[in-house]
């Protein structure tokens, strides 16, 4: 038995005054106002059936992979995928992980050495802050989507300097200038990594291959738990980072191969994307419905994610429980999430949601605010 708990029983009490402690639930009956399915992938069922036609062609697609990649978990279908994924996003190679976080901590845990300099926009995932504590390189922030004050970090900095951004932020709902981003990076001769975790599928492939620049990019991770609604990621790089990462990230060496039906279930997905573009269009559609109700955030349009800002976290979570009482599903953040002073809660619109209940989740909302 565990001795000296009490001091985790005193964090966990703290959480539970504040109002902040997390619990696991089982998924709750309710209009989805708060998942990342973003296309309805994850409960389509023509996709589905799809898979299972692949499985009853192919059971052997269920059998666990039986070790890490480099002994006996790699496959015939996880090197095509991986093939298939690069050719899809105009990149030299493809690596696949079991999730987007396990990708991140792979690429910053490895790539940085210790005379190197990680920059990071401040509200970049949570895993990159991870990665980076345990690479010997420095880390260090720029304020959100601020070109200035990053060009600022940039210019004193003297070992080589890795700029890590997402293309479309989970909290805030906001797009980085990428472009912008890019140039600056190339102007300092930094290496730009690129988190496309919310943005694929949402935006065609993403922003990358939206504004053509593959050739500015070191690396980009690409997930598919959202919008693809399935489970992995895959990091878009060059043939020598790819092989640099097989050799030395310790997330991938040590790490047991998913199933090959996981690595089947994502070319699936990308194929049925390709097939179904009406649906990101009905996203869209059901943004710019939301949008038209004049809610106050910092999201921005075209983006999934629409944050209320909340800041009493009481008149938050009570916000939360009302939506919940008329059958909406959200998400309230708090800190440390989010940084304190900025909660929110985290609408999340999907190409499924109809119209009728986007405008009485709004209307509930501005009577509350």
């Amino acid at each position: 038995m565990l001795n000296n708990t009490s001091r985790f029983q005193e964090s966990l009490d703290k959480r539970k005054t504040e109002g902040t402690l997390r619990r696991l639930r089982l998924q709750s009956e309710g209009v989805d106002f708060y998942s990342n399915d973003y296309l309805g992938f994850a409960q389509n069922k023509e996709l589905q059936n799809i898979l299972l036609e692949k499985i009853m062609e192919n059971p052997e697609l269920l059998s666990g992979s039986t070790g890490s990649r480099l002994i006996s978990g790699n496959s015939d279908v996880a090197t095509s995928v991986e093939h298939f994924i690069a050719q899809k996003h105009h990149f030299e190679s493809a690596l696949l992980f079991p999730s987007g976080y396990n990708a991140n901590l792979a690429l910053f845990s490895t790539l940085p050495s210790r005379h190197d300099v990680v920059i990071v926009d401040e509200q970049i995932h949570r895993s990159v802050h991870d990665a980076c504590q345990l690479s010997n390189a420095k880390k260090l922030k720029f304020k959100h989507n601020d070109l200035e004050d990053l060009e600022n970090v940039l210019k004193r900095q003297e070992g080589h300097c890795y700029i890590a951004i997402e293309s479309l932020y989970s909290m805030e709902g906001d797009f980085a200038p990428l472009q912008e981003i890019a140039a600056i990076a190339e102007r300092y001769k930094a290496s730009l990594i690129v988190d496309e975790a919310h943005a694929f599928g949402v935006l065609g492939y993403g922003l990358i291959e939206k504004y053509d620049l593959q050739k500015q990019i070191s690396a980009a991770v690409v997930t598919y738990g959202k919008a693809l609604g399935a489970h992995g990621a895959s990091i878009l790089c060059s043939e020598t980072v790819k092989s640099y990462l097989v050799n030395f990230a310790s997330p991938f060496i040590y790490t047991t191969s998913a199933q090959d039906f996981q690595w089947m279930s994502i070319k699936t997905g990308y194929e049925f994307l390709d097939q179904n573009l009406e649906l990101a269009k009905k996203l869209q559609d059901n943004i710019r419905v939301f949008r038209s109700q004049h809610l106050d955030s910092p999201s921005v349009e075209a983006s999934p994610v629409q944050a209320i800002l909340i800041l009493d976290n009481q008149k938050l979570k009570t916000l939360q429980n009302i939506l919940y009482e008329e059958g909406f599903l959200t998400y309230a953040i708090y800190s440390p999430t989010v940084k304190e002073g900025s909660e929110r809660l985290r609408i999340c619109l999907h190409s499924f949601n109809t119209e009728e209940e986007i405008m009485k989740l709004t209307g509930i909302i501005k009577e509350f605010m």
